[in-house]
Order: C-alpha cells, then structure tokens, then sequence
C-alpha cells in the first residue's frame, strides 16, 4: 500500500514537473510566458480644429499609442517606445512578413513594458484631408531598392552585402510576386510629404506622451530619428536613452539618391535648442569634412563657434547601423554631429559585432532577435 503510495505521488509531481514547463521557455536572461499578452490603446495630443467638409469642429494631430505589457510583471525600470518610420506603421514591431516574432515581441520577454506608436495622421491616427498638404506613396520597385532587395539594384557599395531579408529563393525575395515581399508592401501607408508638418505634430505628441506615462527610452528607425531628437529636446527629463536605428541623415543634406540640401538644423528640419542660443538655423556655420575612406560619404559638421545641443547632452545615445543598408554610407556623420554638439553617442555597426547581411528594414529581416538582444544588453549595461 506505501509503494503505491510513493508511486502515484511520483507520477503526480511528474505531471506537474511538465505541466510547469510547458507554461515556460528558457531565454538567456528571462522566462518566457505563455500566457496572453496585456494589452491596451489609448490616444495623446491633438486639437479640435473646424472643417469645412464636415462644417463642424474635428480632432486633427492625435496619436495612437498601443500599450503591451508582458503577462508575468514588468521587469525592467524604463518602458521602450518604438517609432516606425516613413510610409510604415506601428505593425514594423509587432510581427515580421514571414509571420516570426519582432521586436516588440522579444522586448516583452525581457520585461519590457512597450509602447508602440502610429504617428499622427497616419494608420490609426487619423488624417484630417487637407488640400494645402501633399500626401505621398512609396512605390514598390523603391522599396525593393531601397530595403527589401539591394543586392540586386546594388545603388550603393555596402548594397550587394544584403542577404538577410527573408525568403527561400534567392531570385525572387524582396521583390514583387514574392509571398514575404508582398505581404510587407501591404503593410506600407500613404504618408505627409513635408517634413516640417510631420516634425512639428510629432514632437507635440510625443511630448504628450510622455507626459502621461513618465519617464521612458526612446527606439526610433530612419524618418523617426528626427522625433527622438525633437522630443528629448522638449522633454529632456523625461527621456532616458534614444535609440536611433539607421535614423534620418545625414546632416544638412540628403545624401546616395539626391544632394539637395535639407535638415537646417543638421538632424532636424525644425528648431532644436543650441547653447550659444541661435534665432536661426543660418546661424550655424559648416563645413563640409571629406571622408576618409571612399565607401563613406564625406560630412557636412560645424564650425566654430561650435553649439551644444544642451537638451541632449545627459541623454545617452545609441546608433546602430546595418553592414548592407544605404545608411552605412553615412550614419557616421549622423555620429559626428552629434558628438560635435555634446552629446554622448555610442555607435555600433552590425558588422564589427560579426553580424552580417543585414539592410534598412531589420526588425523584419532572418536575424532580427539576434539584433535586438544587442539593444538589450546595450540598455542593460548604459541605461540607469
């Protein structure tokens, strides 16, 4: 009778045993739950304006926020916002075209409490129609050359190192008729062409954003390296860390696909706070600083006097820069710059970490975990 005893309280503590493992999956620095995801939405910022179409008062400049919050506790001290970039959503965080886990994803395995946000007058922030204001589409033969197949138009050096978008067959992916390709093109939206607008309405959401949830850590990609700029120069006390994924640059003028010059507040089309204070952006004096290798491009940077950007200069900055992108062409102004200006800057290229083949869009491409494990441990180890 005692060994049946024993025996049956064996098999019941191994039922148990799995039952236990089952609801949890070992990861390098957390368990991983199972259980549903905690999520919310709300919107901040936007005023009431009066329409003509509508002949009465509508809300214009609003942001969706998407509030995820991992279902065992949050473990970390600051949440992350992320902030897509042009043509693109919120949807760049939450899944890949291939349907694997993103960034927002793995961030909630570590403990992160996540928001992810549709800049006003795109995807779930609503757009006002306006006739004055030019809206724009990124066509899909851009996007194939610009972030998806690279390797194949090869329109900058670093280009015929892409290899990790995904897909099996290496004459087709990232390009139309591709099952991946295609279901990341429908994801892309119809976006406002004027910087100046877009800069102006995000630095007063993301402000107000910031306002109701504290103090957080600012992820941004591409056109959105602009609002991290834009929003720690408003909340600098709010804001514990940017990072800029291959963010908008470089400095003064565009660079690979056009020279014309843009950005006059060097990463910025609108003000940011200088210290000495300037009244205008002509009030910077630059030069134009030649490269030093001939796959880079040369810079445009200050000179003297130089102005601090003083509302970042406590703020610890990382850029981080694909070995494939077009941005490997230039991202080291973008350093520079700011460097120049005060601001502490750390700058990773993929590539000196041995992590290869990677273009613009690498959130979605094969290793995307492996990169955002960087980001983690470079969180972990500068952010306190």
């Amino acid at each position: 009778m005692l060994r049946r005893s024993i025996l049956l309280i064996t098999a019941l503590l191994h039922i148990l045993s799995n039952i236990s493992n089952s609801l949890t999956i070992d990861d390098d620095t957390c368990k991983q739950d199972i259980r549903p995801v905690n999520r919310r939405y709300f919107y901040v910022g936007g005023e009431y304006v009066f329409d003509m179409l509508a002949n009465g008062s509508v809300i214009t400049g609003q942001m969706y926020i998407e509030h995820l919050t991992p279902p065992y506790g949050i473990q970390q001290p600051y949440p992350l916002v992320l902030i897509h970039g042009n043509a693109m959503t919120g949807t760049n965080w939450l899944n890949t075209p291939d349907d694997r886990s993103g960034w927002a994803s793995y961030f909630l395995q570590q403990g992160y409490e996540v928001y992810i946000v549709d800049q006003p007058a795109r995807g779930r922030s609503a757009w006002l129609p306006n006739d004055s204001i030019k809206l724009r589409v990124y066509s899909a033969e851009m996007m194939e050359e610009r972030f998806t197949a690279s390797s194949f138009y090869k329109k900058w050096p670093q280009a015929i190192l892409h290899t990790q978008w995904p897909g099996d067959n290496n004459l087709t992916k990232g390009r139309m008729g591709d099952t991946i390709f295609d279901a990341f093109y429908a994801s892309t939206v119809q976006f406002i062409a004027n910087e100046t607008i877009v800069q102006t309405m995000m630095q007063k959401a993301g402000a107000a954003l910031l306002d109701k949830i504290g103090p957080a850590i600012l992820l941004t990609h591409s056109q959105s390296g602009s609002f991290g700029w834009l929003i720690a120069d408003r909340r600098p006390n709010l804001v514990k860390a940017i990072i800029a994924i291959e963010p908008k640059g470089p400095p003064f003028q565009e660079a690979i696909f056009s020279t014309k010059s843009v950005r006059p507040w060097g990463i910025t089309d609108i003000p940011l706070t200088f210290d000495p204070t300037i009244n205008s952006s002509s009030d910077l004096s630059t030069k134009e600083v030649p490269s030093a290798h001939e796959n880079l491009t040369s810079c445009i940077l200050q000179t003297k006097p130089i102005h601090t950007l003083v509302n970042l200069v406590n703020i610890p900055v990382l850029i981080e820069t694909s070995q494939a992108s077009y941005h490997a062409t230039y991202d080291h102004c973008t350093v520079e710059f700011l460097r120049q200006a005060g601001v502490k800057v750390d700058f990773i290229r993929l590539e000196d970490l041995e992590i290869y083949g990677n273009g613009h869009m690498q959130m979605m491409e094969n290793n995307n975990l492996e990169i955002a494990k960087i980001l983690h441990q470079w969180i972990r180890k500068t952010v306190h």
